[in-house]
């Protein structure tokens, strides 16, 4: 069952397994880069640290005077003097405290806004294909629950790592002052602690990369089924989804389970090494006072910072365990940083200057995955400001032809060209700015109808706003609402019909204003009216621009100067309507199995070509 997850996991996101994400080494130093524009308060953690580890280790030495003006000099006024000053140490370190609690805090939400703000940025860089592969809800566990992690191994673990270390290094030095054979024992009683903690971090970090990857199938379960809550409900599948969703949370639950163990058991068996080792220190420290080489006042100091010790073993091989754990979100993390966009724009990429709209394919072929070939040599010329229709069965590469033109993919071979230009010799953004897109399945964005139609043109007055969504008969169905322009779509538009939805959609287009429009039509969905007040925007919307069009529907076809026949990757037939159904080739067949029914036998006049 895990090989299979594995499996299905790889081909979801497209990434390294989490065994192999275990393995890949970590560059430190690119790590910590994310602490350097908080290095100044980082500094000052520190030495607050640095102040709360010198109390630390001062207070034994406190002790020790104290024990021996009670027991030794008998000095009243020099106990409560040094009681006093513990009080005041004790005050000072909780402001030390206080002071690095609260910078690291700070440092900590910081890193995690850079983090998040660094992945998305380089999300919405990369290309098509890369989302092809990978699941949102996937990405979102990376942005979310992975650069938590992050967050607690750049700020509190490294903290605590330099406060146990200090805490180590201090004891053991003065306890060398004290007594060398004493140190001797404790150094070789920590060479064993440290090898255990080696062995159990390899095992954390190894299943808690499966928990972080399992949990992340989990999210993806949670986002596609709220995402598409209208199926769901739609064919009764509530049961399903929840099944769907316990199965992924059954899994999380049983990596997790897993952690815990181990968490568990090194907790456990650090404990249990931490108090033997101050038990043997015990016993060798009381074999030096009855040998008569260490007095009582020195063996209380001696055994606070055996105990000092002890505990600093305990928290460094805790936090060598988070570290182990903690290393795979980083890794994953850094593997979508590290991810390069497959379309990049050339070093001497140039705007693309104002365009007439002419689209040229050249001996163009193309392949998702190597060895299948999409599109093979394809050749074809659409003049500035003609409607160009594409008609072909399912899959035949009608959809890759529109993603070719934005530059959303590259050719295989051959080329596209805009004017006369290469598209990859210009910029993408220039390229795309001069191109509208009206997809078949429209999308828009949960906030207000303004705001989608305003995404054609951001800086858009109310004015331009509204004069599009009349061009594109949605002004009457707008004004009629509560809330005019201001009414929430809800996610996806889910509170507009189809119609209302492809309008918007159309009105965003003609706000955008683009010489080269690309139209997958999606009418055959709607009722005869929405159908006709959108066929009737998209014909508005179409007038002298360039239009390259994924036909559905006769209607569309109508208004088509040109049909190119698209089958099997190839242009095989070219005409108007009339010309074509004379041929008796793929495109009267195509009429005779889908149009015709379609649009109930209703002819068309011949178009012009």
């Amino acid at each position: 069952m895990f090989q299979e997850r594995r499996s299905r996991l790889r081909r979801n996101t497209g990434g390294p397994l989490p065994d192999q994400l275990a393995e890949q080494p970590l560059d430190w130093r690119r790590l910590i880069h994310y602490l350097r524009p908080y290095r100044g308060r980082m500094l000052l953690a520190i030495s607050m640290l640095a102040g709360s580890s010198a109390i630390n280790l001062g207070f034994p030495l406190v002790i020790v005077q104290l024990l021996e003006s009670v027991l030794q000099q008998q000095n009243n006024d020099l106990l409560n003097r040094l009681a006093l000053a513990l009080c005041g140490l004790f005050l000072l370190q909780a402001l030390f405290t206080f002071g690095q609690s609260y910078a690291l805090n700070v440092i900590g939400e910081r890193i995690i806004v850079d983090l998040r703000l660094a992945l998305y940025r380089h999300l919405q860089q990369l290309s098509l294909d890369f989302f092809a592969n990978r699941r949102v809800g996937e990405l979102i566990s990376r942005i979310s629950s992975d650069v938590t992690q992050v967050r607690a191994v750049l700020t509190s673990n490294i903290t605590q790592l330099l406060s146990s270390l200090v805490a180590l290094i201090g004891s053991v030095t003065i306890l060398f002052l004290l007594n060398q054979r004493l140190v001797g024992f404790v150094l070789a009683l920590t060479i064993g602690v440290v090898a255990v903690a080696a062995t159990f971090g390899r095992m954390l970090q190894r299943v808690s990369t499966r928990v972080q990857d399992e949990l992340a199938g989990a999210t993806v379960a949670v986002e596609e089924g709220l995402q598409g809550i209208r199926v769901v409900k739609s064919f009764a599948r509530e049961p399903y989804e929840i099944a769907r969703y316990e199965g992924a949370m059954q899994q999380t639950l049983s990596a997790t389970l897993h952690l815990v163990l181990l968490r568990s058991a090194f907790g456990g068996l650090m404990a249990f090494l931490g108090f033997s080792g101050i038990a043997a220190i015990l016993w060798f420290s009381g074999q030096e006072v009855l040998a008569g080489r260490l007095s009582f006042a020195t063996i209380s100091g001696f055994l606070i910072y055996a105990i000092t010790i002890g505990a600093s073993l305990a928290q460094l091989s805790g936090l060598y365990g988070q570290f182990r754990e903690a290393l795979g979100s980083v890794r994953r993390v850094f593997e979508i940083l590290d991810t390069q966009p497959s379309v990049t724009d050339a070093p001497d990429a140039v705007d693309l200057p104002t365009i007439a709209g002419s689209i040229r394919f050249a001996d163009l072929s193309f392949a998702y995955e190597t060895g299948r070939e999409v599109l093979h040599g394809l050749n074809l010329h659409v003049r500035p400001g003609e409607i160009v229709a594409l008609v072909g069965p399912s899959g035949a590469g009608k959809s890759t032809i529109f993603n070719l033109i934005p530059r959303f993919y590259d050719p295989t071979r051959g080329s596209v060209a805009i004017d006369g230009l290469d598209v990859r010799t210009v910029t993408q953004q220039s390229l795309r700015a001069q191109i509208g897109l009206v997809p078949q399945e429209t999308l828009l964005f949960g906030g207000t109808i303004r705001e989608n139609i305003a995404y054609g043109r951001l800086d858009a007055s109310d004015e331009a706003i509204s004069a599009a969504a009349k061009a594109a008969n949605a002004h009457d169905f707008i004004t009629a609402t509560a809330s005019g322009y201001d009414t929430i779509v809800g996610e996806r538009g889910i509170k507009l019909s189809g119609g209302q939805r492809q309008r918007i959609a159309i009105a965003r287009a003609m706000l955008k204003d683009p010489r080269i429009l690309l139209l997958d039509e999606a009418t055959s969905s709607l009722d005869s009216e929405s159908e006709a007040l959108v066929q009737e925007a998209l014909e508005r919307l179409m007038q002298g621009r360039t239009a390259v069009i994924i036909a559905h529907r006769l209607s569309t076809i109508a208004i088509a100067h040109r049909i190119i026949v698209i089958d099997q990757g190839k242009m095989v037939e070219e005409g108007s309507h009339t010309e074509l159904l004379a041929r008796q080739g793929i495109y009267a067949r195509l009429y005779a199995l889908q149009f015709r029914e379609l649009d109930n036998g209703v002819d068309v006049p011949p178009s012009s070509s």
